[in-house]
């Protein structure tokens, strides 16, 4: 290509196969109405939905991020659901695909913190307030994930009254078990020592780590290196580990772009974040590797 050549220069026209190469792109898809491609992935509709409040060109890769955010959130939390589902079912083959898938998910996720991680305050400040009361805090999705990990609380409910949909299905996430409920039962099924308190325990109640539970998994890993518990054990410890460096990631991301003042949304901002961050999920993975 020559210094003056367009590197998006318009195809040639489509041709017929040859015994040289195949066909050539067909343009002529999409002429009269919009393409399959837009048909199935609706990409005019998502690069419509940015619409920045600010003159602050920094703010529309806030925007942009933020988005791509939710729409892993979406696809994660879709991951989780059909583990539970799998497991539930004793479905181990699925289960530990959508586990697994939902790792690579949680490292694409994580990477998007990279555009916002080197915000300086005053960058930051140029379009802040235009998030006015918004915060992350409030996404309905994000807490779907979070209710998945066993992370409940009825509270949460409270600032989505207003968008009927996402109140009924958060209201519907709480009252299901999470994926780590799911995971306890299907031990218990396989005969281990589960107690009747935390099977029978109240599901839209936060889960807490029992000392029982540790015991069981302690077990699980004592036994064949290679079982399919020990392997369902790393491949939750793996999104375990993911979840708590996306934590991480946002509090370092909020440190550098704000210090210590008050969040967006009235939250704690990065006092918050620091306690989320201290949090393990599926605690007692991680507890009872101490005793094996």
């Amino acid at each position: 290509m020559s210094q003056h050549s367009a590197p998006h220069a318009e195809p040639e026209e489509p041709a017929e196969p040859t015994a040289a190469g195949p066909r050539r792109p067909d343009l002529s898809i999409g002429s009269t109405s919009t393409t399959p491609y837009e048909d199935y992935v609706h990409a005019d509709v998502l690069t419509h939905l940015q619409h920045p409040l600010s003159d602050d060109p920094g703010e529309m890769v806030f925007l942009v991020t933020t988005q791509v955010m939710e729409l892993w959130f979406t696809v994660i939390v879709h991951e989780w659901h059909t583990a539970a589902q799998a497991l539930r079912r004793d479905d181990l083959p699925v289960a530990m695909e959508a586990l697994e898938r939902s790792t690579h998910e949680l490292e694409a996720l994580n990477a998007a913190w990279k555009p916002l991680a080197r915000l300086t305050p005053t960058q930051f400040n140029a379009f802040r307030g235009a998030l006015g009361e918004g915060s992350g805090f409030q996404s309905a999705m994000y807490r779907r994930l979070e209710f998945l990990l066993g992370e409940k609380s009825a509270s949460m409910l409270v600032p989505h009254r207003g968008a009927p949909r996402e109140h009924a299905e958060l209201e519907k996430a709480l009252q299901e078990p999470s994926l780590w409920d799911e995971v306890l039962r299907l031990l218990a099924r396989r005969g281990y020592a589960i107690p009747t308190e935390v099977l029978e325990r109240e599901v839209t109640a936060r889960y807490e780590p029992d000392a029982r539970v540790e015991a069981v998994w302690a077990e699980v890993y004592a036994g064949p290196r290679d079982s399919e518990l020990v392997r369902l054990g790393e491949a939750l410890t793996d999104v375990a580990e993911l979840v708590w460096r996306w934590r991480n990631d946002h509090l370092v991301a909020t440190r550098r772009a704000m210090g210590a003042k008050m969040g967006t949304g009235g939250s704690a901002g990065v006092a918050w974040l620091e306690k989320r961050a201290r949090k393990n999920v599926f605690p007692e993975l991680w507890t009872a590797r101490s005793h094996v």
